[in-house]
């Protein structure tokens, strides 16, 4: 039987998908199964109440094809009401809400698929719209403005890839204000005489210090957009373009998959953090809203930046679907969205789009310099590049099982490409975590660290987390003029790391120069406002080694977070306490360690802290034997 030809027609397309679907089946696969396919089976027999035709559904997306723009809207508003209802009646941890996003366009059909540039502006608008929310376009809106009971808000242009022009979106409002339902029935009602007295009866009142209500006839109005409060912002503003991004949404719907959407986010951040005209808040802080329902104002007053970028990544075996939108939290305006559906093996180049789109929107050119150095040459091999994300997602885990699991997907990104440089320093790092962990002689994994650094930045010199690594080696063997001078390359390199401004602060510290480090380290927490514990407890530090007890205790008094059994955290607790003469504390934090390692020993601690000074080295064992540790 021959194939159906293809043919173009004009539809109304309805692309509908679940918030938060990966995180919820990491969480509870079994019941999130279940809710989805009773979810999924509500958006069904909707779409075929309302005329409509499933046309394909995929992971937590579906999509469907209706003969008219109202049939469309209706299904959808038809939907979302349902869905509120059924969701009410689960655990607000079993909850599960479809965005909607509707477009008419010219698609193309064949086997009873759909195809061409009105599905992928439905999937923009779809990524666009709020959880529980539906999003149409302007060609969309103008077929249904007047025709049902809801109100629109008019959310500007947004540009999608591969369609010249933009496309004009719309937000959907539900429920609006009563009131203003009543006066846009009362408006559809009059006669065309009618609306011409009463409208230049207002434009004199407007002329004359009237109330301004025309903009309410046309459509009721939408609830006000939130915006961030600068009074409220636990930071002042930098004064450049300041961003956060937010960890992307794992679309795929496979929590083993999580590695390569973290790391793509990664990679837009490290990108971003390179341009010195931008000011970028570092993983650490961003990572730690993964999961976690939060809104962009939010997120602004916490972290002290302008821009919010979110995404979803949706990954196959074969090609990779990404949205991204750019949200400005001060003004609550949508500044570029943009939706890419890609071959996988393009990944390195849509990268690259992706950030020139993100600086282009924040109004930020950059030179030539700048381009190569956001966009540092690394590895051609797809398989490469996904065996060096898995291997920095088992870094971040930093215990004895995920270390030995990093440093193998690190060899096996080199074996793929020898010639993969962040490769030979994610490998390198392998090794010196190993001395923190205790799992290794410290001098020799120290010197194979060091070896594979030096061999990564022979291939590329650009690397800043080389350079700030190697900073930390060269000062740990006790080369400390040159461990600060490529401690301040990274910083140099990078200079939104967090990561190298803390690498930079301990290589001073070491030097026996903690003064000159404090600047350094409070530059570090700027740009991790929601920083790991090392960073509040390398602040601690400087502050005890230039003897000042009392920001050294304030430092101290932020206390354990998230990670409440870190050793090295509790022994710098318990060596600050000691040397600042608080008992008490001191004695709580030495009994913590002794808890969490009980062969610890000052000594064995000492010998790995490579100090210049030994007054530095003197003072902190002082502290800790204060403690009562021995």
């Amino acid at each position: 039987m021959s194939a159906e030809k293809p043919k173009r027609k004009l539809a109304a397309i309805l692309s509908a998908s679940a918030e938060g679907y990966s995180r919820l089946m990491g969480e509870d696969e079994a019941g999130t199964l279940q809710t989805y396919k009773g979810h999924r089976q509500v958006l069904c027999s909707f779409v075929e109440k309302h005329q409509g035709r499933v046309v394909d559904t995929r992971g937590d997306n579906l999509l469907a094809e209706f003969p008219s723009v109202v049939d469309a809207l209706e299904c959808a508003v038809g939907i979302q009401k349902d869905l509120k209802g059924r969701n009410e009646k689960l655990d607000k941890e079993r909850r599960m809400l479809f965005r909607i996003g509707i477009h008419l366009g010219d698609i193309i059909e064949e086997e009873r698929k759909i195809y061409g540039d009105g599905v992928n502006v439905a999937a923009l608008l779809d990524s666009l719209a709020d959880a529980g929310g539906i999003c149409v376009s302007r060609s969309a809106h103008d077929q249904v403005k007047n025709k049902l009971d809801v109100g629109y808000q008019d959310l500007g242009q947004h540009g999608i890839e591969n369609i010249s022009g933009s496309v004009r979106v719309y937000r959907v409002v539900l429920e609006p204000d009563p009131k203003w339902k009543m006066i846009g029935k009362f408006w559809s009602r009059m006669k065309r005489w009618q609306k011409v007295a009463l409208t230049i009866g207002i434009a004199l009142l407007q002329m004359a210090g009237g109330l301004v209500i025309k903009k309410y006839f046309d459509r009721p109005p939408s609830p006000p957009v939130v915006t961030a409060s600068n009074q409220k912002a636990a930071l002042p503003l930098p004064d450049k373009p300041s961003i956060a991004v937010l960890p992307f949404e794992n679309m795929t719907g496979d929590p083993k998959q999580e590695y390569f959407t973290d790391g793509f986010t990664e990679q837009i951040i490290t990108s971003l953090s390179k341009i010195p005209a931008l000011f970028v808040i570092s993983r650490n802080s961003t990572f730690s809203y993964k999961g976690k329902p939060v809104k962009v104002q939010q997120v602004s007053e916490e972290l002290g930046v302008r821009y919010v970028l979110e995404g979803s990544v949706q990954k196959s075996s074969s090609r990779i679907r990404i949205n991204v939108q750019l949200i400005d939290a001060i003004s609550g305006q949508h500044v570029w969205a943009q939706s890419y559906d890609r071959e996988l093996k393009d990944i390195f180049g849509l990268q690259d789009e992706v950030i020139l789109k993100i600086a282009s929107a924040m109004s930020v050119n950059l030179t030539a310099g700048e381009q190569a150095r956001a966009w540092a040459e690394g590895t051609k091999s797809l398989e490469a590049y996904l065996k060096l994300m898995q291997s920095r997602e088992y870094r971040y885990k930093g215990n004895r099982e995920s270390i030995a699991l990093a440093r193998r997907m690190a060899e096996e990104a080199i074996s793929l490409d020898p010639k993969y440089a962040e490769a030979y320093t994610s490998l390198g790092t392998t090794y010196y975590l190993e001395v923190f962990l205790g799992t290794s002689r410290p001098k020799e994994s120290i010197a194979k660290a060091t070896e594979l650094i030096q061999k990564a930045l022979a291939m590329n010199g650009s690397l800043a987390d080389a350079h700030s690594m190697l900073g930390v080696l060269y000062t740990w063997s006790g080369r400390y003029e040159e461990g600060i001078a490529e401690a301040e390359r990274g910083v140099e390199l990078d200079p939104n790391s967090g990561q190298a401004y803390y690498n930079l602060t301990v290589v001073l510290r070491w030097a026996g120069k903690s003064k000159e480090a404090i600047p350094v380290i409070q530059k570090a927490l700027r740009l991790e406002p929601i920083p790991p514990d090392n960073y509040v407890q390398q602040l601690a530090l400087v502050y005890l080694q230039t003897e000042d007890c009392k920001e050294a205790i304030a430092a101290c008094d932020k206390g354990l977070k998230r990670q409440p059994d870190h050793l090295v955290s509790r022994i710098i607790m318990a060596a600050v306490y000691g040397s600042c003469d608080r008992e008490k504390e001191a004695r709580k934090e030495a009994a913590e360690v002794l808890r969490i390692n009980p062969k610890f020993t000052v000594e064995s601690f000492m010998r790995i802290i490579p100090y210049k000074n030994p007054s530095d080295r003197d003072r902190t064992a002082q502290g800790l034997r204060k403690a009562g540790l021995q």
